[in-house]
């Protein structure tokens, strides 16, 4: 019987760590994205420039959307206040995806990028959070 329960504890162990691998991964790839994303909203706001007037948005706000999105994705990124991070990127994502429905862009690129890494968001922490998991129970 003990056997059988450190074989069932040693398999339930490799699958958490499994899952903690990939939600760190889709973790990484959302932060990454981010990163990016302000970087270049801060310091090369000329080649947005026709993407963001096509949304509505002046040029010289990207001096305020970048800090805004480099800060998202440093609390996304830091485990304390990961769950604080999450909700406020898919709030940034969720706004973005309005601005591209607003101007009739439904099932644009950008607004499926937007989609996909809010999906990422919290599917990464949800599997690399036991706090999470145990908070949203998919399975009983």
């Amino acid at each position: 019987m003990s056997e059988t329960m450190d074989l069932r504890q040693a398999q339930e162990a490799m699958t958490f760590n499994r899952a903690r691998w990939a939600g760190r991964t889709m973790s990484a790839v959302v932060v990454v994205a981010l990163a990016v994303d302000g970087t270049i909203q801060l310091f090369t706001p000329t080649r947005i420039a026709s993407m963001l007037q096509e949304t509505g948005f002046a040029v010289d706000q990207t001096r305020i959307l970048g800090p805004i999105i480099l800060a998202c994705a440093i609390l996304y990124a830091i485990p304390r206040t990961a769950i604080l991070g999450a909700i406020l990127v898919t709030g940034f994502l969720g706004g973005a995806i309005c601005a591209h429905v607003r101007i009739g862009e439904l099932g644009s690129p950008p607004e499926l990028i937007s989609l996909l890494l809010g999906a990422l968001t919290w599917g990464g922490l949800y599997a690399r959070d036991t706090r999470v998991r145990a908070l949203l129970t998919l399975i009983r």
